[in-house]
């Protein structure tokens, strides 16, 4: 129920439901950046980063700069369609912490969110090391040997692999630092560091309109271009900054692709693309610290919207200045060559351990604050089937949730940090690149799809305050990134897919998350989908052929009727299948609630734990007949309604208890009887005192069924029935049916509606696999071949597979005590006969004899079935009212 209460929103939901909206002003606690230093700040910084001052010369030079500006406007158009399902996403709900984990999790449940989650955790991760390998490679550039900045002979740091990977430790250590302090001094750094990193551009920007023409040395790491002298020195090479000039803009308007220098590999478009991509994958960086917003469904839409404009505009002039000033040979073989035109060089240093170090700083923590809404959430903490090794992950887990310092998850960092650590192993920046593009690119994927979902499924409470976002949006933002994953590295493309679609059937399996009550988007489109296919089923339109049981299974106590809602389960056919159960002796005018509302999910988690494909109906009435008029007639929805009502015997046996019972299979603790009438489902006491149907109104409710044209299955002794003995006891053979009435066996014609019903089920039991090794035989009751003869020839039409036996005693013996007043002799006989043959039958189905016209007959007509079932095996009878089957095509 709704109610408000201390200003806050109340929805009553269960444990593990979480509301967070409130009428009041919003808790402010622990939130302390605005839009300008939590977003715009950190996601500009973030699309900036190596790409800035690293790579506009490999991708003008390369691509050309007609398909690089194309390409910028592809990586612009995805970033920007999926910014409009961000926005559409944090402006629909409060958005704690966690981002863009957050924000899949809550939408699309627990397994799509949680393995999107991780990947996006690994993707900051890899970005996290791609910025440091950047920074590591401006710092060797300008401080390394042959250095930019310290000039030839004139070293301050060694260069090799192992050294370029002692400088990543360092920074990486030293972001560790910054992390431990806490987010919220990145945040106040961040605009310093964005002022910076904007006045060295603007440099950039304006030394292209000062600088006259120049040579700029080519790097001696460039081995395509350096020839070894005698003495073992290089010797210098040049190549021209011509200055602004429409004759270089003509020359590097089209690709023109060559091997990178750093690592002798073909450049192609899926390459420079890759890099390009993976300088503004950043665009979820303010998202990533939406628990450290103060109102972050207002800032994260204007911060990350506004830096990405103002990134693209950055690029484009940067692009377009690079391509009319510099020539094609020194954007190929000089990746930094904006230091040596810079009206004064250490901007450009600068500007390059700014962008990278603050990019990585603040992918770390982003992966940092992913992580713990990961473990808070316990997402994995039944990952493992081991119960010590998931006690462990949970432990483990709780410890990374928990272990905090002023808001900040302190091991939430440090594991983050030894895996960027980990990354700066592979060295590479353009290997680093395209793996960190594709991981980005499948989240960006996720967010779409999550908003594509939502507004598909038409879900009323999906409104968004953010009005540029349609499902057209989300689609385009879909398609483009799917098809980019694939043009960088198909390999890697689908490597991720493959791991996400691994990560996802794990936490479906074992994630204790799964059952959390944040809402699946799943469930929304599954109603969508399925009342727009319920209106278009017609039963105008239904077929014989075509016909399947829709079981309507009439339930007193599921306690003792465990066995019997399993075996109707396996009896459905792949049809609809209800548990009806009646609240009688109530009036419902003088209630104050509805009962049936308190016990509906106890019978949802029945239905659960025995496994079966059943949905519940409950109903209110003063008397249980009066309940079951109620059931048949709206039980079901549109054309699939029941057409077989199943009712258990009538009798006065004492109820077993089938989910207590130590060596049934059905028991649970949970289902344990406390005593008295608080326990679930508690059964009534010994005899017939305490049943709520008399003898009499049970054989009407039976005459109803058969009046409102339903057909209608007895069922009786399935409380001596055990599953698991079906299945390994070897003397148990057949299946076995009756297509005789034996309250009027003069009728022996098997060609009526209610044999075909009879043998149609049979049919139906014995193809369900645990019921396939038993055969299937028809019990005649004659001893003439001709009918023996017709009898398989009908088989045979009906494509069932059973063999027929003769029953001689019939003939014999029994049928000559038959008169029209059914004697209790000649059904002691009958019952004698069916347990002759019935030694090896696991379940028998037995003809229904139609009830007699008057009610006054009706107590008789109970006392004969219960003579002529006596001590069967479990028996079904049986009385089919609508033709089931059909020889037709």
């Amino acid at each position: 129920m709704l109610r408000l209460a201390g200003g806050s929103i109340n929805h009553g939901g269960g444990e593990g439901y979480v509301e967070f909206g409130s009428i009041g002003e919003p808790s402010s606690a622990g939130r302390t950046l605005g839009t300008f230093a939590g977003v715009f700040s950190p996601v500009t910084l973030s699309m900036f980063s190596a790409l800035l001052f690293l790579r506009i010369g490999y991708l003008v030079g390369n691509a050309g700069l007609l398909t690089i500006l194309v390409q910028f406007i592809i990586a612009y158009g995805i970033l920007v369609f999926t910014v409009t399902s961000i926005c559409a996403m944090c402006t629909n709900g409060a958005v704690e912490g966690g981002g863009a984990y957050f924000m899949i999790s809550r939408t699309l449940g627990p397994e799509f969110g949680g393995s999107i989650g991780t990947l996006f955790f690994l993707a900051n991760i890899v970005s996290s090391g791609l910025y440091i390998v950047g920074c590591v490679e401006g710092l060797v550039e300008n401080f390394g040997p042959s250095g930019l900045l310290v000039g030839e002979g004139n070293s301050l740091l060694p260069d090799s692999p192992g050294w370029r990977f002692f400088y990543c430790t360092l920074l990486n250590i030293l972001n560790l630092l910054v992390c431990l302090v806490g987010a919220t001094l990145f945040a106040k750094t961040s605009v310093v560091i964005f002022a910076v990193v904007l006045i060295c551009t603007s440099s950039s920007v304006i030394s292209f309109f000062v600088q006259s023409p120049m040579n700029v040395t080519i790097p001696d790491e460039n081995h395509f271009l350096h020839n070894m002298t005698g003495n073992g020195t290089m010797e210098p090479v040049y190549r021209m900054y011509t200055g602004l000039s429409m004759d270089t803009l003509v020359s590097n308007l089209y690709a023109n692709y060559t091997r990178d220098y750093t690592n002798g590999v073909m450049v192609s478009f899926s390459s420079v693309f890759g890099v390009l991509f993976s300088g503004v994958t950043g665009i979820m960086a303010g998202a990533n610290m939406s628990g450290e917003l103060k109102d972050p469904g207002r800032s994260i839409p204007r911060g990350t919207l506004s830096a990405v404009g103002f990134t693209m505009l950055t690029y484009f002039v940067l692009s377009v200045l690079t391509a009319a000033s510099c020539s094609r040979e020194l954007l190929q073989n000089q990746y930094i060559f904006l230091m040596p035109i810079n009206i004064w060089r250490p901007f450009i240093t600068i500007g390059i351990i700014t962008a990278t170090a603050s990019a990585s700083l603040s992918n770390l923590i982003g992966s940092s604050r992913v992580l713990q809404a990961l473990a808070k959430d316990n997402i994995f903490g039944k990952s493992c089937q081991s119960k010590v090794s998931s006690e462990a992950i949970g432990r483990i887990l709780k410890i990374v949730s928990d272990l905090t310092w002023s808001s900040n998850p302190l091991a939430a960092v440090l594991v983050a940090w030894g895996l960027v650590q980990v990354i700066l192993l592979i060295g590479s920046l353009n290997v680093i690149a395209q793996i960190n593009s594709v991981l980005f690119l499948l989240s960006y994927v996720a967010m779409n799809l999550a908003c594509l979902g939502l507004d598909l499924a038409s879900a009323p409470n999906f409104r968004p305050s953010f009005k540029y976002f349609s499902w057209h949006t989300a689609l385009i933002g879909v398609i483009g990134c799917v098809v980019m994953m694939f043009v960088i590295n198909p390999i890697y493309a689908l490597c991720s897919f493959i791991l996400c679609i691994l990560l996802i059937l794990l936490l479906h399996v074992f994630s204790p998350a799964k059952s959390a009550e944040w809402g699946s988007i799943s469930q929304a489109l599954i109603f969508h989908q399925v009342r727009k296919y319920l209106l278009m089923l017609d039963s105008r339109k239904d077929h014989v052929k075509f016909w399947r049981p829709q079981m309507l299974l009439m339930v007193s106590n599921p306690r003792s009727s465990a066995q019997l809602i399993y075996f109707v389960n396996q009896m459905k056919k792949s049809g609809l299948y209800v548990l009806g159960h009646v609240k009688a002796g109530q009036d419902f005018s003088e209630m104050s609630s509805d009962p049936t509302q308190d016990e509906y999910t106890h019978w949802l988690s029945l239905v659960d734990h025995l496994e079966v494909k059943a949905f519940v109906e409950l109903t209110v009435a003063r008397t249980v007949r009066e309940g079951l008029h109620h059931l048949v007639r709206i039980s079901g929805m549109g054309a699939m309604k029941p057409n077989t009502i199943v009712f258990g015997f009538y009798d006065s046996e004492t109820p077993p208890d089938f989910l207590y019972a130590s060596r049934s299979l059905y028991a649970s603790p949970h289902y344990r009887q406390e005593g008295g009438g608080d326990s679930l489902f508690p059964l009534r006491a010994e005899g017939a005192e305490g049943k709520a149907v008399s003898p009499l109104e049970y054989v009407h409710m039976m005459n109803d069924v058969l009046r409102m044209r339903r057909n209608l299955c007895v069922c009786r002794h399935f409380n001596t029935w055990t599953h698991h003995a079906f299945w390994t006891n070897t003397s148990l053979k057949y299946i076995d049916v009756w297509p005789i009435n034996f309250f009027n066996p003069s009728v022996e014609d098997p060609f009526t509606t209610t044999c075909l019903f009879l043998m149609q089920l049979a049919c139906v039991i014995n193809m369900k696999p645990r019921f396939k090794h038993f055969q299937l035989r028809v019990l005649l009751c004659d001893d003439m071949k001709h009918s023996q003869l017709r009898l398989e020839h009908l088989l045979t039409t009906l494509r069932i597979d059973a063999f027929v036996q003769l029953v001689p005693e019939w003939n014999d013996r029994v049928r000559a005590q038959w008169s029209v007043n059914v004697s209790d002799d000649y059904l002691a006989s009958v019952n004698t006969m069916i347990r002759d043959v019935s030694g090896m039958t696991a379940c028998t189905f037995v003809s229904l004899p139609e009830l007699p016209p008057q009610p006054d007959s009706f107590i008789s007509y109970l006392n004969k079935l219960t003579l002529l079932t006596d001590e069967l095996p479990p028996a079904v009878l049986v009385y089919g009212i609508n033709a089931v089957t059909s020889t037709a095509l």
